[in-house]
């Protein structure tokens, strides 16, 4: 053979082995740097605790997961995000926490107990929501405190609580609550059951109930903008499906499902 036929072969040789190794990438069940969770070969049970706000885009999100990884089963437990926050501090068993608010994050991150650092995916706004059509004719927060008004809200641990707070103090506006719950999802379901007059919910929300309520917009609310984070977390079971769906939430599929929610970009 050859010195130029010798080299020739040399590189094709190289060429075929590189294509080879190529194709056995992802063999651990790690997700390949861009693959944005889709197709990285990941497997097992995912756990997820996340923001009772999340119910609707995460459950379609984790379905839309579920179909890019066949192996990867997806599991979902929605409450409110101090809530869940204490529940990975005592030790919970799950791979991801999406909270609704960065002060539940920090008490997870400060307990050392996330992976790196959190990212902030989405942010929410509040909105008043209020009976179908709006029978009491609502246009402001001044208005939950008419005489005989009855108003839920969310406990002020829980991030709808803390927001709602922070615009009612923004605006000089003080009410009594005749109900205080732990999650937004609970404080919705007071309005539409006719328990309340109006509740302090997520835009979010009241679009995702659209059928049963209305959502007053008041300005207040632009200064109590909660943000989102999400974090991978540290004694994750799962660790490798975990990042592959934390990626697969910041990819533009699982962006245009939170949009498509309501959600406002970070």
């Amino acid at each position: 053979m050859t010195t130029r036929r010798f080299r020739t072969a040399v590189v094709a040789f190289a060429a075929l082995t590189a294509v080879g190794l190529a194709g056995c990438g992802g063999g651990d069940g790690t997700a390949e740097p861009g693959a944005q969770g889709s197709g990285t070969g990941v497997s097992g049970t995912l756990t997820v605790l996340a923001a009772a706000s999340l119910t609707g885009s995460f459950t379609t999100i984790g379905k839309d997961f579920e179909a890019a990884n066949p192996g990867v089963r997806v599991t979902f437990s929605f409450a409110g995000s101090s809530a869940l926050a204490t529940q990975v501090n005592q030790g919970a068993p799950a791979d991801v926490f999406a909270s609704a608010a960065p002060a539940n994050m920090k008490t997870v991150t400060d307990a050392g107990n996330g992976e790196g650092s959190p990212t902030t995916f989405v942010r929410n706004q509040l909105v008043i929501a209020v009976p179908k059509g709006n029978p009491d004719g609502v246009t402001g927060l001044t208005d939950l405190t008419r005489p005989g008004a009855k108003v839920a809200l969310c406990a002020e641990q829980v991030p709808c609580g803390a927001a709602a707070k922070k615009a009612l103090d923004a605006a000089g506006v003080k009410l009594t609550p005749v109900t205080l719950e732990q999650d937004v999802k609970a404080a919705l379901a007071k309005v539409k059951l006719g328990e309340v007059d109006a509740a302090l919910v997520y835009r979010t929300d009241v679009k995702a109930a659209a059928a049963d309520v209305d959502g007053v917009e008041f300005p207040e609310s632009a200064g109590a903008v909660n943000d989102y984070p999400i974090i991978v977390l540290r004694q994750a079971p799962n660790k490798a499906a975990a990042r592959a769906f934390v990626a697969y939430v910041l990819s533009e599929p699982g962006k245009n499902v939170l949009a498509a929610a309501g959600f406002q970009a970070p």
